[in-house]
């Protein structure tokens, strides 16, 4: 299996490579991690999860339609032949998501560059101020890959019969119900029966996946039981997919997440734990 991670000395000799596309996938919000570097990784150009995202879904950046998210990709440029290569400024945030997205969407040939824009700046690569801004239509073919989504009904049928494993990366005291979710109007809590693996514990102080196999297993992870990743909006639990994909396991997604399960009032939460 090839790697769904690259280095950053990796991506640099794949910068002036034929088919190569690198992606700015950076996203955050008032209380997401702060940018660690500046610029772009010349020639990349941007891909913005609050706007390639499903316009009717009132869930902040939800997936789009496979004809919506095809319309977006051939904008930029990409064919369904292009090696593309996510980043973002953070060292490995937002990057999962657009990662995930691709893959959801049939697309294989999409790696994470590990560490981000400041693992790349360290290694050398070059920076400039703006991304490509003069762009070929693409030709981008979606074939959409329903099992590495999650809805809620979904969701609601594995936590009631404990068919999957749910982790959830969100930190451990929104996990718990002690502390306030940053969005108004939520309520406090987790999904019953999920376990909770805030996504920094499976990164270094650079941003860097560890790539340890033992934070999934300290956490719960049970090899029988296909797995569900939750966080709030969709965006960090597809680092814990990602870390997954690394050990072979193929998780899917809950992309409402708790910013849909916890405005409801259909859905059942569970306070206290880890």
């Amino acid at each position: 299996m090839t790697s769904p991670l690259i280095s950053a000395a990796d991506a640099r000799q794949r910068l002036d490579t034929p088919k190569t596309i690198f992606l700015d996938g950076s996203w955050t919000f008032p209380a997401g991690p702060k940018s660690r570097a500046d610029g772009f990784i010349p020639g990349a150009v941007t891909f913005d999860i609050d706007t390639v995202k499903d316009e009717s879904n009132p869930l902040p950046h939800m997936v789009p339609s496979p004809q919506e998210f095809e319309a977006h990709a051939k904008a930029l440029g990409i064919n369904s032949d292009s090696a593309l290569i996510v980043y973002d400024r953070y060292g490995l945030f937002s990057a999962a998501r657009v990662w995930w997205m691709f893959r959801l969407m049939g697309h294989e040939n999409v790696r994470v560059l590990d560490g981000g824009l400041p693992a790349w700046s360290e290694a050398g690569g070059k920076v400039v101020a703006a991304p490509q801004s003069t762009i070929a239509k693409g030709s981008f073919k979606s074939a959409f890959q329903s099992h590495l989504l999650a809805d809620r009904d979904d969701v609601l049928a594995a936590s009631s019969s404990g068919s999957h494993q749910i982790f959830d990366a969100r930190p451990s005291a929104r996990f718990a119900g002690t502390a306030a979710e940053p969005r108004a109007g939520m309520r406090a809590g987790h999904i019953p029966g999920s376990l909770s693996l805030p996504f920094p514990r499976l990164l270094d102080e650079d941003g860097r996946m560890q790539r340890d196999p033992e934070a999934f297993a300290h956490a719960g992870l049970s090899g029988m039981k296909p797995v569900i990743t939750t966080c709030g909006s969709g965006v960090t639990a597809c680092i814990l997919a990602l870390d997954l994909k690394l050990q072979g396991i193929e998780a899917s997604v809950y992309d409402g997440s708790w910013t849909e399960w916890g405005l409801r009032t259909d859905t059942p939460i569970e306070t206290g734990g880890d």
